[in-house]
Formats: C-alpha cells, sequence, structure tokens
C-alpha cells in the first residue's frame, strides 16, 4: 500500500506539470492518465461490481479534471494580470487576491459537489479511503507516527490529533499539486507539534527515544531470522 502512494505521488508530480498547457492530444492523454490514477484508487475500494467501480472512477476522474482547470484558468487570468498591470504591482496584487478569492470559492463548491457525488456509490469508509488515495495517505500514517513516538498520549490528545490532520485533508484534497498537498499538511503538523510542545511533551526527545526504539526492533528481528 505504501508503495502504492509514493508512485501515486510521483504520478500526480508529472501529470499536474503536464496539465499546464495542453493541445487536443495531450489533453486526451492527460484524461488517460488521470482515468488511471482514479482507477488506482477505485481498486482498494472493496467494489465487487465493475459498472459501479467505472461509475466511481469517473467520478474522482472527473474531481481531477475539475480542480486542474480551475487551476488552469486561475494561472491564466494570473498571467493576464501581470501583463496588463506590469507597472502597478499594487494593482496586480489587488486583483490577483480577489482572484484567489473566487478560486477558494470555486474549490468550496466542488468539494462538497465531489463528495455528495461520492456518497451516491460508496459508504463512509470507502469515501475514507478515497480522501487517504488523494492524499497519499498521510492521515493513516502521520497519525500511526505519532503514536508510534508518543507512547504515553491520551485519548483526548490522540483525538486533537486525529481532528487536524483530518481537516488537513479535507484541503489537500483540492491542493494543485503534490507539494501543495503536503505543504498543507505541514502546516497542520506545525500546529499539532505546538499543541504537545504546550501539553508538556520534547519532542526532540522523543524523537530520538522512538529511533532508538526502531532500531532496536529491526536488530531483533534481524537476530530472529538468523535463529530462523
Amino acid at each position: 500500500m505504501r508503495t502504492f502512494y509514493i508512485l501515486l505521488f510521483i504520478l500526480i508530480n508529472v501529470t499536474n506539470t503536464f496539465a499546464q498547457k495542453q493541445s487536443p492530444s495531450e489533453r486526451e492523454t492527460y484524461v488517460k492518465v488521470i482515468t488511471e490514477r482514479a482507477g488506482k484508487i477505485t481498486a482498494v475500494l472493496g467494489i465487487n461490481e465493475a459498472k459501479k467501480a467505472e461509475k466511481v472512477t469517473g467520478i474522482i476522474r472527473d474531481q481531477y479534471s475539475s480542480l486542474n482547470d480551475v487551476y488552469a484558468a486561475r494561472d491564466a487570468k494570473y498571467k493576464a494580470t501581470k501583463e496588463t498591470n506590469k507597472d502597478n504591482k499594487i494593482l496586480q496584487d489587488t486583483l490577483i487576491a480577489q482572484e484567489n478569492r473566487k478560486v477558494e470559492a470555486s474549490l468550496a463548491k466542488l468539494h462538497q459537489k465531489y463528495l455528495k457525488n461520492l456518497a451516491t456509490q460508496l459508504n463512509t469508509a470507502q469515501i475514507e479511503k478515497v480522501k487517504d488515495g488523494m492524499t497519499y495517505g498521510v492521515v493513516p500514517l502521520t497519525y500511526r507516527a505519532y503514536q508510534e513516538q508518543l507512547l504515553n498520549l491520551t485519548a483526548e490528545q490522540k483525538k486533537q490529533i486525529l481532528v487536524w490532520l483530518t481537516e488537513a485533508r479535507e484541503k489537500a484534497m483540492d491542493a494543485e499539486s503534490a507539494d501543495k498537498k503536503h505543504a498543507t499538511f505541514g502546516k497542520y503538523k506545525g500546529r499539532i507539534n505546538n499543541y504537545l510542545s504546550a501539553q508538556g511533551y520534547d519532542l526532540k526527545k522523543e524523537g530520538i527515544e522512538w529511533q532508538k526504539r526502531i532500531k532496536a526492533a529491526q536488530e531483533a528481528n534481524k537476530n530472529a531470522n538468523k535463529v530462523d
């Protein structure tokens, strides 16, 4: 599963760059690529009906395409704004800020429509997997990492960590590139780390101890294999 997310990360970086400027043939290729990407996410959902799986793949593919269209239109407006107002930086910034607000509104509408469309075909657990598939599984991987690093986390602290990671995922789903998706999680991880520090955790020290435990476990496993 982790290999799948790594490959998906690479693929998304490539296709996001590729989709910026497209001829008709390039557009066709792009649609094929995002369909394959969507199909890989659908494949882990446990859908047994071929027609239903195809429909779900189409919903995910269309979301990727719609997101790309929003960002492509934004970039075109950025370029036009900078060229038209190249001698007026203040006006440039004002118009770009206005465009950013429009983009955020468009993304919010797309997000809600997308989730509603998914809900017509999938249950809650399956939708969670789709969200993780679109964000490289960062939520479960990071949540597990915090628990493995900080062995004495309280139930309330675990809940807060998961709340923030889940909130980050909702935003990362709509980000325009792999780097932007990870940057979104990075901001929330910073918030989580500040919260945990305020709760009395020495994250640097805890991290060192965690690495020691990992190394010890690896050594124990290596020795066990030798005995076998």
